[in-house]
C-alpha cells in the first residue's frame, strides 16, 4: 500500500485540500471557499469533513502519514497555536493543530504558508537540486520561506522568513505593519493595483483608466496585459516592482549566499514585466551576486548544484504555481518525524 498525507492550503478566500503520495503524485484534490465570516469553528469542521471525506476513499489503497496545514499568519511552532493571521478575521490565538487532531485523531503539522510553499518548490519545482533556498511568495501581501540544509528555517519563535517587511523606500507608502515603504507595498497584487490607480488620479494613465473603468475588477493582472501590450505607465509599474525586489534580493545574496533564490505566487506571473529591472538591480546592488551569477546562456537551475555542488547564485520563477503551498503542507508529515532532510 502506498503512503500518502493530506495538504491543507487553508487561505482567507478558498480552502484546498489534497492527498499526495511519498512521491510527489497527487492522488485526490477538493478546492473549496473558506467562508471566514462563518466563523473559525465552522471553517474547521468542514476543513476536517473534507479531508475525512478523502481520507475514506483512500483507505483500502493507502497509509495515512498525517496532515499538514499551510495557514497565513504568525504560528507558534512548539504549540500548533495560530498568534495571529490578518486574513483569517477572530482566529486570534486559536489552537488550530489541536483542535483538528481533536477532531480527526492522526497527526497535524501546522506551518505557515509561505514556508509550506518553499517546502513544495524544494521538495517538486525550481529548487529540487539545492539543499538551500529561500522564496518570496507576491500575493495580495509578500511572504517568504527560508529552506537551509533541508528544513525550514523557523527563527527563535517561528516568525523568521518575512521579506515582505524589509524596507525599500523609507518613506513609502504606510504598511499594515506600522512602517513604510516595505517590500509588500511595492510587489504584492494589492501595490500593483494601488500604484495604477496612483498613476490614474495624475491623469497621465489613459488607458489604464479606460480599463479600470471598464471593469469593476480591475485587477493587478490587467495591468500586466496592459504593460504587454506596450502602456508606458503599466510598464514603469511593473518596472518599480522589479526595482523593489532586486533590491531586497541584492540584500538577501549578500546575507546568505546561497544558490537559489524562487520568486512564487499570483504576481510571479508578471515575470516577464518585472525581471528585468529586478535582475539589473541585483546586479547593481550585490557583489555578490556579481561575483557568482550564472553564464548567460546557462540552463535555468542547472548550474544551482545538480551533479555536484552549488557554483552560481541562480534567481528563478517559482515552478509549482498555486500548488507549491498545497504541496509543502503534505510534505510536512512525512518528513516531521521520519527524516530531518527534505
Amino acid at each position: 500500500m502506498t503512503t500518502f498525507a493530506i495538504g491543507v492550503d487553508l487561505g482567507g478566500t478558498n480552502l484546498r485540500i489534497a492527498a499526495v503520495d511519498s512521491a510527489g503524485k497527487t492522488l485526490e484534490k477538493i478546492t473549496t471557499s473558506t467562508q471566514v465570516a462563518r466563523g473559525r469553528d465552522q471553517v474547521i469542521d468542514e476543513m476536517c469533513g473534507a479531508i475525512q471525506e478523502i481520507v475514506d476513499k483512500l483507505r483500502n489503497t493507502g497509509v495515512l502519514a498525517g496532515i499538514g496545514i499551510g495557514v497565513p499568519g504568525i504560528i507558534e511552532m512548539q504549540t500548533g497555536m495560530l498568534r495571529d493571521s490578518p486574513n483569517l478575521p477572530g482566529w486570534q490565538n486559536y489552537p488550530v493543530r489541536d483542535e483538528i487532531e481533536r477532531r480527526l485523531k492522526t497527526t497535524v503539522v501546522l506551518e505557515n504558508d509561505a514556508n509550506a510553499a518553499a517546502l513544495g518548490e524544494k521538495w517538486l519545482g525550481a529548487a529540487t537540486t539545492v539543499d538551500d533556498m529561500i522564496m518570496l511568495t507576491l500575493g495580495t501581501g509578500v511572504g517568504g520561506g527560508i529552506v537551509l540544509g533541508g528544513k525550514i528555517w523557523h527563527g527563535m519563535t517561528g516568525m523568521a522568513g518575512e521579506p515582505g517587511h524589509i524596507n525599500v523606500e523609507p518613506d513609502g507608502h504606510p504598511c499594515n505593519c506600522g512602517s513604510r515603504g516595505c517590500l509588500e507595498q511595492l510587489a504584492s497584487a494589492t501595490a500593483v493595483k494601488r500604484m495604477a490607480m496612483e498613476a490614474v488620479e495624475t491623469g497621465k494613465a489613459p488607458q489604464m483608466a479606460q480599463a479600470m473603468k471598464a471593469s469593476p475588477e480591475f485587477s493587478s493582472k490587467a495591468i500586466y496585459d496592459l504593460a504587454m501590450e506596450g502602456d508606458a505607465p503599466a510598464q514603469e509599474i511593473f518596472r518599480r516592482v522589479g526595482r523593489a525586489l532586486g533590491t531586497v534580493l541584492a540584500d538577501l545574496v549578500n546575507i546568505f549566499n546561497i544558490p537559489m533564490y524562487v520568486i512564487g505566487g499570483g504576481v510571479a506571473s508578471a515575470w516577464d514585466a518585472f525581471a528585468p529591472s529586478m535582475m539589473e538591480t541585483v546586479r547593481k546592488n550585490s557583489f555578490v551576486y556579481r561575483a557568482t551569477a550564472p553564464p548567460k546562456d546557462a540552463p535555468a537551475n542547472a548550474d544551482a548544484g545538480r551533479g555536484g555542488p552549488p557554483r552560481f547564485t541562480v534567481i528563478s520563477q517559482a515552478r509549482l504555481g498555486s500548488d507549491a503551498g498545497l504541496i509543502g503542507a503534505a510534505r510536512l508529515p512525512m518528513i516531521s518525524s521520519h527524516s530531518p532532510r527534505v
